[in-house]
């Protein structure tokens, strides 16, 4: 396979233009041909910055999923309609790059799984924190047993007045949710590859609409409309994995706190721990003292293993996925890491509605 690979982008909003257009335009060895939006406008723009002389626009996804010289379909829409381009683009024999969260629910995330298997194709979910340098640290540090048996984490995607005002963010029908399944739901992949743990046994959550009526907002994106804010503001789980050991998840797009921190992990094990609060912080007890461990990720390195010092995450997540086609193998994010992801997201919020934990009887 050495013609470069032909990209088909589905949706040209804020998260296309933000971290995949640029991130795809930065690789040599990829070209972007089409380009669909329910606002042709908005494919006209993207088409014209990101794509090929010649690259082709559409309102309707299906079209470019015809075009049979098309590898790749990037789903860059609002939740709701991830899985249903996203198995439609596998079923056309696309490999498919869908921006996270996997889908709007556990069933239809269920669906991706379950088509990316039947056709054989590759599918990734856009979990772009697991590429920062200081995730890759301490996922290395996880992997050569420095925390012996990781048993608490905490997950923490905290803003204290930050809520996406723009496209359909507080748009319960469309998201699904608000700070958990947008930004809560990056701390919970986080913090589940560095444990490389996906086996929930059950949770408890409890969300809130605390915040959403008070104006005016101290938003740092402005204020939205009365009634406009329709998902929760703040929303914590307890989730217990099989072999016992508990995850913390808290996230908030707008709480009373002084200490925001977004997509981050702490990690607690037998023989040591981490975490982000100040840069990457690894601690534990060496030769009958505590320690603590501050690496320079500043300081270069081995590249981090496979890619380019400098490289940004985003680059670095569109050119392992190019990559895990190219090379046949296992992208680097798997679809049923994306799917526990989900799993766990809908249990808390079925928890917090019923008052009750929420058992994962598989």
């Amino acid at each position: 396979m050495s013609e470069k690979l032909r990209i088909g982008i589905v949706g040209c909003g804020g998260i296309a233009n933000g971290k995949h257009l640029p991130a795809l335009k930065a690789l040599p060895d990829v070209e972007m041909v089409w380009f669909c939006d329910i606002i042709p406008e908005r494919a006209e723009k993207a088409a014209k910055e990101y794509g090929v002389e010649g690259a082709k626009v559409c309102t309707d996804y299906r079209e470019i999923l015809e075009d049979k010289s098309i590898d790749i379909i990037h789903v860059l829409t609002p939740n709701r309609s991830h899985s249903t381009i996203t198995v439609d683009a596998l079923e056309a024999g696309k490999h498919v790059m869908c921006e996270k969260p996997m889908a709007i629910n556990a069933a239809e995330a269920k669906k991706m799984v379950d088509a990316a298997k039947r056709t054989g194709k590759k599918l990734t979910i856009g979990y772009q924190n697991r590429h920062r340098p200081d995730s890759l640290y301490v996922k290395t540090e996880a992997e050569s047993g420095t925390f012996g048996d990781i048993y608490y984490a905490k997950a923490t995607a905290i803003r204290r007045r930050a809520v996406p005002t723009w496209g359909v963010f507080t748009n319960e029908y469309e998201q699904g949710g608000g700070p958990l399944i947008d930004i809560g739901t990056h701390a919970l992949d986080l913090t589940l590859w560095c444990m490389n743990n996906y086996k929930p046994k059950y949770c408890v959550g409890t969300t809130y609409h605390k915040l959403g009526d008070k104006f005016p907002t101290g938003n740092a994106w402005g204020d939205w409309k009365p009634g406009e804010l329709t998902v929760e503001d703040s929303a914590f789980g307890f989730i217990v994995m099989e072999n016992g050991a508990t995850v913390m998840l808290e996230s908030s797009w707008a709480l009373n706190m002084l200490d925001p921190r977004e997509a981050i992990t702490t990690l607690c094990g037998t023989d040591g721990g981490a975490d982000m609060l100040d840069g990457v912080r690894i601690n534990g007890i060496r030769h009958g003292r505590q320690y603590v461990l501050k690496p320079d990720l500043n300081a270069g390195g081995v590249a981090f293993f496979d890619g380019s010092g400098d490289e940004k995450p985003a680059v670095r997540e569109a050119r392992l996925f190019i990559e895990a086609i190219r090379e046949d193998k296992e992208p680097f994010v798997t679809p049923e890491q994306a799917y526990t992801v989900s799993r766990i997201l809908e249990g808390i919020y079925t928890s917090a509605k019923t008052g009750e934990p929420y058992y994962f009887n598989d």
